[in-house]
C-alpha cells in the first residue's frame, strides 16, 4: 500500500498473469466493462498492474478480451488439454480493439480458428430499468478450420420469457470481425486519405460552453478578436435533431497571460468554471494547460484553416449521413470530421458503396453503427471520377446538402434522423401513418430518395463498376482496390484526395514510408522496366491492343495506361481513346463494367 493525495491505495509490485487450471473446455461470461473504463471502474492502481503483465495487449482493449486473448494462447500451446472456448463478450468484439486480439491468433503461425460465432444478439428478458445490452458468442478451436455463422435476422418478445429470433446461417472461415465472405479486415491505410479525418474537439471541461447571452457578457462584439475564440459548436444530438444553440470558448494558441491581459471577462469565467474540475484531472498535461480544450486537435486544424466548410458525419448514429458545417463552426468530439469542402467528395461518402463500407468495416454502440476514422475513412479507396462525372457528382452534393438544410430550416418539428427514418421506410415501400405521410411531403422523402439513387448510380459509373452489385460484391471490390491502392502507394503513386493540402506536408513522408527513393512533389516514379508510350497516336490502339495480350485478362484504361512509363492521367486518355477505337474495330470487348479484354485472351 501507499499513500497518494492522502488516499491508501494498493499496488501491484510484481505483476503478473495467473496459471488457469487444465481443462478440456473453458466457458465463460468474462465482465463487460470498456478499454476506457477499465481504469475508473476498477481499483486504484489495477489498470496499470492488468496493462504490464499484458504487454502484447492493446491497452484500449476491453476488459473482456483479456480472457479471450489467454484462452487463445493456452489452445494454441502444442501440449494441452484445451480442445475449445468459448466466451459470451458484449457486441463490441467485432470492432478495432478487440478484432486486434484476434486477429493475433487467427493469423498466427499456430493459428486458433472461430468455428461458432454470433455477432450480435440481444440481452433476451432484461428488465425496463436495464440498458439494451447486446452480445456475441464465439467458440474457438486449433488449427485452420471453418465455422458457423448465425446472424440473429428478426427477435421479438425480449422481455418475455419465450423471445422468438430467427437466424440466417452461414458457413466458411469466419473473420475476426465475425463475418463470412471477404475479409474486409485485410484492407490497409492509404496514403491518399493522409491527413483528412479526425475527431472533434474533446473539451473535458463543461464550463466551456456557453449560451450566445454569456458570449455577449463575456466581451464578444466588443473585445476586438474575441470572435476567433468564441464560436458556434455543434455536437451529434445537435445534427441528428435540432442545434442548441450554444457557443463554446476555443482558447488554443494563446497563452493564459495573453488570455488574462485580452480578455479578462473570459479568463475569470474559464477559472471559475473549468480550472476546478481540471485541477483533479489524472492527466497532467490536462492540469497544466487546464484553458485549453484536453484534445484541441492541433493536427486537424491546418487542414480547416484554408477552406470556408467542411464535411461531418455523427460517429454514433442509426443512419450515416454526411453533411457540410461552415468553418466558422467548432465540431465536437462525437463528430468524425473530413477536411474537405468538394461536394463531389460528400456526394461519393454519402453514396452506398461508403455506407456498406462503413457498416462492415465499423463498430456498433448496441444496434448503432459506429464510424471509425482507422477503419471506415483510411482505408476507404476513392474512386477517380472524370471531370464531367466529378461536375455531376458535385452538383448531386451540393442538391443533397442544400435540401436537406431547407427542410430543417422550414418545418422545426422535424429531424435529420426522422426524414431519414421516413427515407428507409418509403424505401422499403412500408405503409405510412397520416402524420408520416404528411412529413414525406414537407420532408421532400421521395426528392432525397432520388438524389441518393442518382449519386449511387454515378458512383458506380465513376469506379467503372455496374450498378446493380450486391453488397457482397461491393466489399469484394473495395477490398480489391485497396490493395491496389497500397501497391501503387508502395510504387510512390499516391492518388491524394485533397493534393493541395497534402502534397506539400505528407509526399516526402510517403516515399520515406515505402523505402523508395525520395521523390518530393513528383510522386509517379519511372520504372525503367516499363515501356514508353509511343508518342506516334498511329500506334497508340497497337501498344494498347499488344499491353492487353500480354496481360492475358480483364484491365480498365488506368491499369493499362500505369502499364507504361509516366503512366499518368494524359497517358490515360489517350489509352481511352484507343480503347474506343479497338473495340469499334472489334479488336477488344467492353465488359461494361471499365474494364477491356482483348479478344483472343477472352
Amino acid at each position: 500500500m501507499v499513500e497518494r493525495d492522502g488516499q491508501r491505495i494498493e499496488t501491484y509490485p510484481n505483476p503478473r498473469r495467473p496459471e488457469w487450471p487444465e481443462a478440456e473446455f473453458i466457458v465463460g461470461n468474462p465482465p463487460f466493462i470498456g478499454g476506457k473504463d477499465i481504469r475508473s471502474r476498477m481499483a486504484p492502481g489495477y489498470a496499470e498492474a492488468l496493462w504490464a503483465a499484458h504487454r502484447d495487449m492493446n491497452d484500449s482493449a476491453d476488459f473482456v478480451m483479456y480472457w479471450w486473448d489467454r484462452a487463445a494462447d493456452i489452445l494454441a500451446r502444442k501440449k494441452t488439454l484445451l480442445r475449445r472456448f468459448g466466451l459470451v463478450t458484449t457486441n463490441s468484439i467485432s470492432q478495432v480493439f478487440q478484432r486486434k486480439v484476434m486477429e493475433r491468433h487467427l493469423n498466427a503461425k499456430a493459428p486458433v480458428s472461430l468455428i461458432f460465432a454470433v455477432p450480435d444478439h440481444p440481452w433476451t428478458k432484461a428488465t425496463q430499468d436495464s440498458a439494451a445490452v447486446r452480445i456475441s458468442m464465439t467458440v474457438a478451436a486449433a488449427g485452420s478450420l471453418e465455422g458457423v455463422l448465425q446472424e440473429v435476422v428478426t427477435e421479438a418478445g425480449l422481455d418475455t420469457d419465450d423471445p422468438i429470433l430467427t437466424y440466417r446461417t452461414k458457413i466458411g472461415r469466419i473473420n475476426s470481425d465475425l463475418s463470412v465472405g471477404v475479409d474486409v479486415t485485410k484492407a490497409v491505410t492509404l496514403a491518399a486519405n493522409e491527413g483528412i479525418c479526425s475527431p472533434g474537439v474533446k473539451l473535458h471541461g463543461a464550463g466551456f460552453i456557453v449560451t450566445p447571452q454569456q458570449a455577449e457578457l463575456l466581451g464578444l462584439g466588443k473585445r476586438p478578436g474575441l470572435e476567433n475564440h468564441i464560436r458556434p459548436y455543434r455536437n451529434g444530438r445537435d445534427l441528428t435533431a435540432r442545434p442548441r444553440g450554444v457557443m463554446v470558448i476555443d482558447l488554443f494558441g494563446l497563452p493564459a497571460p495573453d488570455v488574462r491581459r485580452d480578455f479578462p471577462e473570459v479568463y475569470q469565467h474559464v477559472v471559475q468554471h473549468v480550472k476546478p474540475e481540471r485541477d483533479v484531472n489524472n492527466r497532467a498535461t490536462y492540469r497544466e494547460n487546464w484553458w485549453i480544450f484536453g484534445e484541441p486537435r492541433s493536427e486537424l486544424r491546418p487542414a480547416l484553416k484554408t477552406i470556408t466548410r467542411y464535411i461531418v458525419t455523427v460517429e454514433t448514429a442509426k443512419h450515416r449521413v454526411f453533411q457540410f458545417l461552415g468553418a466558422t463552426i467548432l465540431p465536437d468530439n462525437r463528430l468524425v470530421v473530413f477536411a474537405s469542402q468538394d461536394a463531389n467528395i460528400l456526394a461519393i461518402m454519402s453514396s452506398r458503396f461508403q455506407k456498406i463500407w462503413a457498416d462492415k468495416v465499423g463498430g456498433l454502440l448496441e444496434d448503432r453503427p459506429i464510424y471509425t476514422k482507422s477503419t471506415c475513412f483510411d482505408p476507404f479507396p476513392f474512386p477517380e471520377p472524370d471531370p464531367a462525372k466529378t461536375t455531376l457528382l458535385a452538383t448531386l452534393g451540393e442538391e443533397l446538402d442544400a435540401t436537406r438544410k431547407l427542410v430543417l430550416s422550414e418545418h422545426p418539428d422535424l429531424t435529420l434522423t426522422g426524414l431519414y427514418n421516413l427515407l428507409e421506410k418509403v424505401c422499403a415501400k412500408a405503409e405510412l401513418t397520416p402524420a408520416e405521410e404528411d412529413a414525406k411531403q414537407r420532408g421532400r422523402i421521395l426528392i432525397l430518395k432520388e438524389l441518393h439513387d442518382q449519386i449511387d448510380a454515378l458512383t458506380a459509373q465513376a469506379y467503372g463498376w455496374p450498378v446493380d452489385l450486391s453488397d457482397e460484391e461491393i466489399l469484394e471490390r473495395l477490398v480489391a482496390l485497396n490493395a491496389e491502392r497500397a501497391k501503387e502507394e508502395a510504387a510512390g503513386h499516391v492518388r491524394w484526395l485533397r493534393p493541395d493540402y497534402q502534397i506539400p506536408r505528407f509526399a516526402k513522408g510517403t516515399a520515406a514510408k515505402t523505402g523508395e527513393l525520395d521523390l518530393g512533389l513528383n510522386v509517379t516514379p519511372i520504372d525503367a522496366s516499363k515501356p514508353s508510350f509511343p508518342k506516334n497516336s498511329l500506334e497508340h490502339s497497337l501498344a494498347i491492343e499488344g499491353a492487353m495480350l500480354a496481360l492475358g485478362q480483364p484491365a480498365t484504361a488506368a491499369e493499362l495506361a500505369r502499364g507504361f512509363k509516366n503512366g499518368g492521367k494524359k497517358i490515360e486518355q489517350r489509352v481511352v481513346q484507343a480503347l474506343n477505337a479497338l473495340v469499334r474495330y472489334g479488336r477488344i470487348i467492353d465488359l461494361g463494367d471499365g474494364r477491356y479484354v482483348a479478344r483472343r485472351a477472352a
